[in-house]
């Protein structure tokens, strides 16, 4: 599979990134909340996030599922934060834009995260990441609970997203040797009409096909793992059934 700057079908963002060219793409399926209406999708707040957590069985007093350190295939545990805060009577996702020194996934939109340490639990892992890479003051995180895990295979990792709530707009400061730009985009605008994209992937002509999320914005591409946590994410907050998880190709957590 080829990989070169922002494929033809992608052109015209102003933060162009490197997307692989797969062997073999179609078109997707619509987003899961494609049959709702404009009103479903909208006043979606961090109350209603954090009720439909609880109402899952995902919320912070509910048990976590342990990490898989010790994973049949030896997978590593890493935690992204998906951090919400309220403008409007909207809830809104804080994102990174990956540096583009970094040798895996340069320029890439994705939520602060990394690796679990050692002793430490997903929720520590992702205040900790979320400080470092964007000096986000790990007080301010409310922890709500998770959303389902993703196993990505080329890393070798299972990402688990913790979502917490801030107190509001954040002031951040990113790290430049981590992250370029740090951004935040409503929940309802995730869900609006022509905003969502699924294309299925071969790698190699006969190979078994495997589904990629995007979103698309007027200047922006998030797609891989980040895009795949924010379907489960906007999925929730609207209340449709979440897709059922698939192994992800890759993602970009370090």
């Amino acid at each position: 599979m080829r990989e070169e700057a922002t494929a033809t079908r992608f052109a015209g963002l102003v933060a162009p990134q490197i997307v692989p060219v797969p062997a073999v793409v179609r078109p997707g399926r619509p987003a899961p909340w494609a049959d709702l209406p404009d009103a479903r999708r909208r006043g979606l707040d961090v109350a209603i996030v954090e009720a439909r957590l609880n109402a899952r069985g995902q919320g912070i007093t509910d048990p976590v599922p342990p990490p898989l350190l010790e994973g049949p295939e030896d997978l590593r545990d890493s935690a992204v934060l998906v951090a919400l805060f309220d403008v409007a009577g909207e809830a809104r996702v804080v994102l990174t834009r990956r540096a583009r020194s970094l040798r895996d996934h340069a320029g890439e939109v994705a939520l602060p995260g990394g690796r679990v340490e050692e002793g430490e639990s997903l929720v520590a892992a992702a205040r900790r990441e979320a400080a470092e890479e964007v000096g986000l003051d790990p007080a301010l995180v409310r922890p709500l609970g998770w959303l389902s895990p993703l196993v990505t295979r080329v890393s070798g990792s299972v990402i688990w997203p913790v979502v917490a709530a801030l107190p509001g707009p954040p002031t951040l400061v990113p790290s430049p040797a981590e992250v370029e730009a740090t951004f935040d985009v409503a929940l309802a605008d995730l869900a609006g009409e022509g905003f969502y994209l699924e294309e299925f992937w071969q790698r190699d002509a006969g190979a078994a096909e495997f589904p990629i999320s995007f979103f698309r914005g007027p200047a922006d591409l998030i797609w891989g793992a980040t895009a795949r946590v924010l379907v489960d994410l906007v999925s929730l907050a609207v209340g449709v059934a979440p897709r059922d998880p698939e192994p992800l190709d890759d993602g970009p957590v370090d």
